[in-house]
């Protein structure tokens, strides 16, 4: 019964308009993510901005402006660890970091509906949405250019398909080639490859890697007799 008697009709409606225009703004956002086809879209978004405003809403009136700073704080970083879980790793590739920095404006957005900013929140919402469309045609166009070896940070990878009785030897062979390249080899990984062969899979980090060296490398090598091919692939880090 002491919720009856505790309940304040003005402190509910400004709760209904913080937690609305978090929704709103938070689905707005969200709209462009599921629209893109995004692993956090429309409701996931929309559920992001009104957990952050809830949750500073409730500090907020339980303990003023002081007790929205502080529950903010960890709105900040529970948003982190919720971000982290759609970020995957493939490879040498890096997805889904937009998305969990989409999510973090998201909570931001929510933030700020539920410390009643909502100028702020609107113009955070338009900011986030900007930088998910109308930076999306630069972003194009930077990445249709070539890489440049000598400007950008390229990973390297040397892949080798080898006979896996031989297979110390020839990674000896290739750490002397490297070494007498200044390449240092970043990782290395092997696996098995069909019933008698491994592949060997160096990963090299330089920026300033010269394709005819690793070329005259990779010809060395697929010259041996034990080694069936020979070959490497450029890509930019994240």
């Amino acid at each position: 019964m002491h919720a009856l008697f505790n309940f304040d009709f003005a402190g509910f409606l400004d709760s209904l308009v913080r937690l609305a225009i978090a929704f709103l703004l938070g689905t707005t956002i969200g709209y462009e993510r599921q629209y893109r086809q995004r692993t956090a879209g429309l409701r996931t978004n929309a559920l992001v901005a009104v957990g952050a405003a809830v949750f500073v809403d409730l500090a907020h009136h339980l303990n003023g402006a002081a007790g929205a700073v502080h529950v903010t704080a960890y709105v900040v970083s529970g948003v982190g660890f919720l971000g982290a879980g759609t970020i995957m790793k493939e490879g040498q590739n890096v997805r889904g970091l937009n998305t969990a920095a989409t999510l973090w404006g998201s909570a931001a957005v929510g933030a700020c509906a539920g410390a009643d900013l909502f100028a702020e929140a609107l113009l955070a919402a338009l900011f986030v949405l900007a930088a998910n469309t109308l930076l999306r045609p630069m972003v194009n166009s930077i990445n249709r250019r070539p890489i440049n070896a000598r400007s950008s940070e390229i990973t390297y990878q040397l892949t080798l398909i080898v006979d896996d009785t031989h297979q110390k030897e020839v990674l000896a062979e290739l750490d002397a080639l490297l070494d007498e390249a200044n390449y240092p080899l970043a990782d290395l990984d092997v696996e098995p490859f069909g019933d008698d062969g491994v592949e060997i899979t160096a990963t090299l980090m330089s920026s300033s890697a010269d394709s005819r060296e690793l070329d005259r490398i990779a010809e060395i090598m697929v010259g041996k007799d034990h080694v069936r091919q020979a070959y490497w692939n450029p890509g930019a880090t994240e």
